[in-house]
């Protein structure tokens, strides 16, 4: 799908791309002042490159001036994320949400915290909540299974049969992958459905290696699990750095790898 599909399309990416530039309004209601709206800024702007350290940095210093200011535990619990500081993400998330409670649904981002943070039924408690603002996401539908097949009374049959619905992701590619997670589909189908045509964007290419590579480490599969998730992290930053892709989606690929290693 091209570039206008991917924008119509709420997905992680969509809604990622709008929280980007409304966050700010759960803070409307508060007093801050202008040093910590500054060290704010700079934090956003370091996340849009990715610069982890800088952007706890900057949150540090917002939230050492205003405790209420909800964005920043937002930002610092991305930032913490990116810098594999997991637990910290997920307490960051919390914050916030306990400032701004209105923004409880749309936290996926909390969700893969919980995931890497191993807290996988909390994680699928949050993807369940994302489903009722967003129902058409396969991403959503995927993490939540990912958390339920990691759960001690999970499993992957358990997390096959409650899989959450999906009626059509528009995204090139991502219903394939939701079949595949509902043992419809292989591999080589979900990979030729992302193929990009001579001269088209790979950016589906990165969400079918990502998915496989995590589809196949809840399957045990720990040598397909790696092959796929090092091809996401390693050959795709040009897709992330011109927005083909979610910096933040990438970036999950990237803390993974390193996992690996």
């Amino acid at each position: 799908m091209d570039y206008l599909n991917r924008l119509l399309s709420r997905s992680f990416t969509a809604v990622a791309a709008v929280l980007m530039v409304a966050i700010s309004f759960a803070d409307v209601a508060a007093d801050e002042g202008d040093d910590a709206r500054s060290h704010l800024r700079a934090a956003q702007r370091a996340d849009a490159s990715r610069q982890w350290q800088q952007a706890e940095a900057a949150c540090d210093a917002a939230l050492k001036l205003d405790q209420n200011l909800a964005s920043a535990y937002y930002y610092r619990g991305r930032a913490r994320f990116g810098l594999a500081k997991f637990k910290e993400s997920v307490a960051d998330f919390d914050a916030y949400v306990k400032l701004a409670p209105d923004v409880a649904s749309r936290q996926w981002e909390r969700g893969i915290s919980c995931y890497y943070a191993r807290q996988f039924a909390e994680g699928a408690k949050q993807f369940e909540l994302y489903q009722t603002y967003h129902d058409n996401d396969v991403e959503n539908s995927v993490w939540r299974y990912l958390c339920m097949a990691r759960m001690k009374d999970g499993g992957v049959e358990k997390a096959r049969a409650a899989i959450l619905p999906i009626r059509n992701d528009r995204r090139v590619g991502m219903m394939k992958v939701y079949d595949l997670y509902r043992g419809k589909a292989t591999a080589e189908e979900v990979l030729a459905a992302a193929a990009p045509s001579k001269d088209g964007p790979t950016g589906p290419l990165f969400y079918a290696r990502l998915y496989l590579g995590l589809y196949y480490e809840a399957q045990g599969d720990s040598e397909l699990a790696k092959k796929y998730l090092r091809l996401a992290a390693r050959e795709h930053r040009g897709d992330a750095d011109r927005g083909e892709v979610n910096h933040y989606m990438y970036e999950v690929a990237v803390r993974h790898d390193q996992l690996n290693d």
